[in-house]
Formats: C-alpha cells, structure tokens, sequence
C-alpha cells in the first residue's frame, strides 16, 4: 500500500492512472469513469498475480460472450453444413408475401421501446445443439422479439418465462436470451418453429405453414439423435404430426389429442410432450405456471437419457 500525492491509501496493482483518478478500493462504479485502455491494462496486471489468489480466480472466471475469435470459429465448424445451407435458405426465403411484409413493416416501424435497434426483420432460423436429443417445437417468431434478435425466444417475455427454466434443467448455458451475442448456448436441445416469420396476430395460414414444412422436414431429417420432441402450443403440436404423417408414419391425428402434459409414444420410438406455449397470454394469467413447464422439461431430460 502507498499514497499518491494526496490521495489516502491506494493499492500497489492499481496502475497509476486509475490511482490517480480513485481514492481508496476501487469500486466497479469507479472503473467504469476510467478509459478502456486502462482497464486492459489494470487486468494484465492482475493476471500477474499467484494462480492461488482467490480474488484472481474471480476476476479470470469468464462470461461466454467474451470467447476469443479462435473460439468463435471452433464453434462456427461444429455447425454441420447442412444445417448451415438449410439456415441460409431460411434468412433468404420469401415465399409468402404477406409474412414479409409484415416481418418488415415491423422492422422498418418498431417498437417504442426497440426504437433505436436494428431489427433482424427476416425469417428466423432453428436454433440449438445439432446432436441434440431434445427437440423444441414453437409456434412463431415474436414481432418484437425473435423478429428484432434474430434468434428463437429471444428478447421477448417467452423467452424470460423459458431460458430460465432450460437453465435449471441443464439445457441451456444461462438463464438470460436477450440478442444473438449474448453467448448463449444450448446443449442436447435444438428450437424451431412451425413457421420460421412472425405472423400477424400470431395466427400463420395453412398455406403459410404448408410453404415452411419442407424447410422443417430437412431440419428434423437433419437433427438424427432426436428422442423426445417438446411442442409448445396447439400449433407447434399439430406441425410435428403433419411431419408424421407427410412420412407415412401417422395417418390419423386424433390418437394425439393436445393437452399440457399430454405424453405420446409414436410409432418410431420417439416420444411427444404437449405442453401449453409459454406466451404472455398463458403466463400472465396462471393457465401456464413456472412449475407447470419445468416438469414437462424434466421429464424431457429424463426420457432423453434412457
């Protein structure tokens, strides 16, 4: 410990530079008056100290979102080309001309709230572990939500009610989705929609589903180590048997009636969970509770590893 100038007691690992600007222990308030360059520096100090510091071991713990760009590409190659073609296809799909001009009516005018973001206003595609085991069947993209981030359940209400409970039963690397960046991850489970463009009220056409099924059939021909599949909603429920059927391998749907915590054996060994969607509409008014949807995601992770 020494002085500088007239400032009382300063630490010997603070550089000067911030020293001279913050009197006693440095607070993280305090750090973030001082330049950038000088943070990088105050850390290559730090990282100067005993392997066996305590504080040390806090201060190197670090969050996904700041992997090196070796990381990064390590993680772009494990995407298999197939799924990076198909996702390629979706971003550049345009088959129905009322969903794109909704998606990007949407972007151009935005939310108040958004309003000074970019919106991603193209088709969203799946998103997840291509090895997964778990498959999440949704809906749609949110308006102003996966609409804006580009990403499923990502920075809308939905996405708060259910990355935090993916969280806690392993599938997901953090509890938060707020953009693309985020560093996010997830592991055995794999999301995709019915319908890759936000639609109008929530509510996609026949045909607007019908024009999406043959990007879902590649994806889930694709997605090989799938045991369990989780549909979240009436719609996302029906889309996974219209896949069934367009395989010869369901031809009536009325044995896999829709209920939350309905439990289906299909006819190639998977396994189908109903679970009620986890929009605003359900959460807010208790149809759909945090217990209610964690144990339909628990019982995923347990039929996933028998």
């Amino acid at each position: 410990m020494r002085s500088v100038g007239s400032s009382p007691l300063i630490h010997d690992d603070i550089p000067s530079c911030i020293a001279q600007r913050v009197r006693g222990r440095p607070t993280l308030r305090d750090f973030r008056r001082v330049g950038a360059n000088e943070i990088k520096l105050f850390s290559r100090m730090k990282a100067q100290r005993s392997p066996n510091s305590p504080r040390l071991k806090r201060q190197t713990v670090e969050s996904p979102r700041s992997e090196s760009a070796d990381d990064q590409r390590r993680t772009a190659t494990d995407v298999p080309r197939w799924l990076t073609v198909l996702n390629r296809e979706v971003i550049a799909c345009r088959r129905c001309p009322r969903l794109v001009s909704y998606r990007e009516q949407v972007a151009r005018e935005k939310r108040r709230a958004y309003r000074d973001l970019e919106y991603w206003g193209k088709p969203v595609p799946g998103f997840g572990d291509p090895d997964a085991r778990v498959l999440v069947m949704g809906l749609a993209p949110g308006a102003h939500g996966s609409n804006r981030t580009g990403r499923p359940f990502t920075g809308d209400a939905s996405g708060k009610f259910m990355y935090p409970v993916l969280y806690e039963t392993g599938f997901a690397s953090q509890p938060t989705a707020t953009d693309r960046n985020d560093g996010l991850k997830l592991k055995d489970l794999y999301i995709t929609a019915a319908v890759r463009c936000a639609p109008p009220h929530n509510k996609p056409l026949p045909q607007e589903l019908a024009n999406c099924s043959h990007f879902l059939d590649r994806e889930l021909a694709g997605l090989e180590k799938v045991k369990v599949v989780v549909a979240l909603g009436k719609i996302g429920f029906d889309a996974y048997l219209n896949y069934l059927r367009r395989k010869g391998l369901v031809t009536n749907k009325k044995g896999y009636p829709f209920k939350h915590g309905a439990r289906h054996r299909l006819p190639d060994g998977k396994v189908l969970l109903a679970s009620y969607h986890p929009s605003n509409q359900n959460t807010q008014t208790g149809k759909l509770t945090r217990r209610m949807f964690l144990t339909v995601f628990q019982e995923a992770a347990k039929l996933a590893d028998e």
